[in-house]
């Protein structure tokens, strides 16, 4: 162990502000608004607050999924979060999610009621419910759907929150946490591999919301996208996840769900909002130079 000095917890803790890493500036143990700001409703049923992070694409993914199968209703407004700035800490934002979190969601279909819908399983959730698509008819493959749905939102905070945090984002390398989460995280894709080893997709033979769930954040680890640990992870020796990873990304709906709220990478990749179908092929005729 190569953690200098050991930590000797004091008897009750306190917030120090200056010690969190690259997030310390939005990171604090208290919750609810910092400041005023409304946010902006949008002319479709359904105004989505997010940013292109592995939980935000869940969500732009299916709804992208559910108007590629004809479902008018589905039409979204997709407004940018910039969580590096705070504004998940306005209070517009945290009337419709009091944990801050990305993404939210207000269903506006009945716009003297908008319903809130927060966290991002619970989003795939409800739009699999209300429109009758990507959750399993069968009672056996929609358990399997929910089983692994369910398991992802158990699994990511070891992925983010653990490995993530302090292989690339803690202020200093630590030996043992490091150690620990890359263990869990290595656990973790050999329950996907072999699981996928016997199965298309997560539920079996039909691609659900279990898949948009899991994709990404796992299928962004598979290929050494996320926090620079591919290598370090052997992540390419998970080949039935790489399989499966590559069988999920060549879908138009997905390619479209991932632009959606991006601001990194390649300019050409991001819509940073989405408003009108018509959206995209704009930003194909800029990438074309047209």
């Amino acid at each position: 162990m190569s953690s200098g000095t050991e930590y000797v917890p004091p008897k009750v803790w306190t917030w120090d502000k200056e010690n969190g890493g690259r997030f310390a500036n939005i990171n604090r143990p208290i919750a609810g608004p910092t400041h005023e700001k409304v946010l902006p409703v949008g002319k479709h049923p359904f105004q989505l607050y997010s940013l292109g992070t592995p939980n935000g694409v869940k969500v732009t993914i299916m709804f992208e999924e559910l108007l590629a199968l004809g479902h008018k209703g589905a039409e979204y407004d997709a407004w940018l979060i910039r969580i590096g700035d705070g504004d998940q800490f306005g209070s517009g934002f945290v009337e419709v999610n009091p944990n801050s979190k990305i993404p939210a969601l207000l269903d506006r279909t009945d716009p003297a009621k908008p319903r809130r819908v927060f966290e991002s399983g619970s989003i795939l959730l409800y739009l699999a419910e209300k429109f009758a698509a990507f959750l399993p008819k069968d009672p056996d493959k929609r358990t399997e759907a929910l089983n692994w749905l369910f398991w992802q939102m158990g699994s990511a905070p070891y992925l983010g929150g653990g490995f993530g945090h302090f292989y690339a984002y803690a202020p200093a390398k630590w030996e043992y946490p490091i150690n620990r989460f890359a263990m869990e995280v290595k656990r973790q894709l050999d329950v996907l591999d072999r699981h996928l080893a016997d199965n298309a997709y997560m539920a079996g033979d039909e691609y659900s919301i279990a898949d948009m769930a899991i994709w990404p954040w796992y299928g962004a680890l598979a290929k050494g996208l996320l926090y620079g640990g591919g290598e370090f992870l052997d992540v390419a020796s998970y080949k039935h996840v790489n399989r499966w990873t590559d069988q999920i990304a060549q879908r138009p709906t997905v390619k479209r769900g991932r632009m959606v709220n991006r601001i990194q990478g390649d300019p050409s990749s991001q819509l940073r909002e989405r408003h009108d179908a018509s959206d995209f092929e704009t930003k194909t005729q800029d990438k074309l130079g047209g």
